[in-house]
């Protein structure tokens, strides 16, 4: 999931354990070249990423 900030509009991209709710930043999304990168890396397509505000 994508965890933004609706003051700033930092990104950071990481995962959500489901049953504790605790997310894990994995790293800073800053364009969409960041973004290919966490897809690539972890073997995720966009539609798979949530964004959480």
């Amino acid at each position: 999931m994508i965890r933004a900030s609706i003051c700033t509009g930092e990104q950071v991209a990481g995962f959500k354990d489901l049953e504790t709710g605790k997310f894990e930043d994995i790293m800073l999304i800053s364009n969409e070249k960041d973004m290919k990168e966490f897809m690539r890396m972890y073997g995720v397509q966009a539609e798979d990423i949530s964004k959480e505000w």
